[in-house]
């Protein structure tokens, strides 16, 4: 298959999203399997758009200017089981430390596999296993590349009363989308460069095809 770069489709803006309500808020302290430890305020909401059960965690403080957001997409192979086959575990973990000292938020959206689910996820490891790339992979299973829609995250953030944000993420589609859906994106702050003997390649994938700022 072509190794082109895949770029999300351009089309009109979509409209705002309809506006979502923070339906509760609890403390809860997390900690790391490094021994890293810290607590969050844990949002969750009403009204967003797709009926899932996103989360937001707030941490640190939020008054010293515009916030540090992170939009982590769910990866239960990366984030519980610790998977080297990704990054998302070890984003997920500077993520939380690196929004908890300059404050703001981290976004964990329920969208597994780029949006396909846990079950086909694992299916398009399988292909991955067989020579596709992770985008290829998708592909052939019959979703999109990337299915992950950020409107949640938008209403999220709104519900919150944040329209500005410094977006941390190597992702320009994260960007791209939120700027359409009404957020200001006043900087993009890269994530660290997370490489394992297991992900050299699927890292690569995303340098090239999905355009994330990596620099490997």
């Amino acid at each position: 298959m072509s190794s082109a770069p895949i770029l999300p489709e351009v089309g009109p803006a979509p409209p705002d999203p309809p506006a979502a309500g923070i339906r509760s808020r609890v403390t809860v302290p997390l900690r790391f399997a490094d021994g890293y430890a810290t607590a969050a305020d844990v949002l969750t909401f009403d009204g967003l758009v797709d009926g899932r059960e996103h989360l937001a965690l707030v941490l640190g403080d939020r008054s010293r200017g515009v916030p540090l957001a992170r939009l982590h997409s769910e990866c239960l192979t990366g984030d519980v089981f610790g998977s080297q086959r990704c990054d998302c575990g070890p984003q997920l973990r500077e993520a939380v430390e690196r929004i908890a000292l300059e404050g703001g938020y981290l976004l964990y959206l329920r969208q597994e596999g780029r949006g396909i689910g846990l079950y086909a996820k694992l299916d398009a490891y399988g292909l991955q296993d067989a020579g596709l790339d992770t985008y290829e992979a998708n592909i052939a299973l019959g979703y999109d590349a990337d299915a992950r829609d950020y409107t949640v995250a938008a209403q999220m953030l709104s519900a919150m009363g944040q329209r500005r944000v410094r977006l941390l993420s190597n992702n320009p589609d994260k960007a791209a989308q939120l700027e359409a859906l009404g957020v200001e994106v006043v900087a993009r702050v890269r994530t660290g460069v997370h490489l394992s003997p297991a992900n050299g390649h699927y890292l690569a994938t995303k340098a090239a095809r999905g355009a994330h700022s990596l620099q490997l």
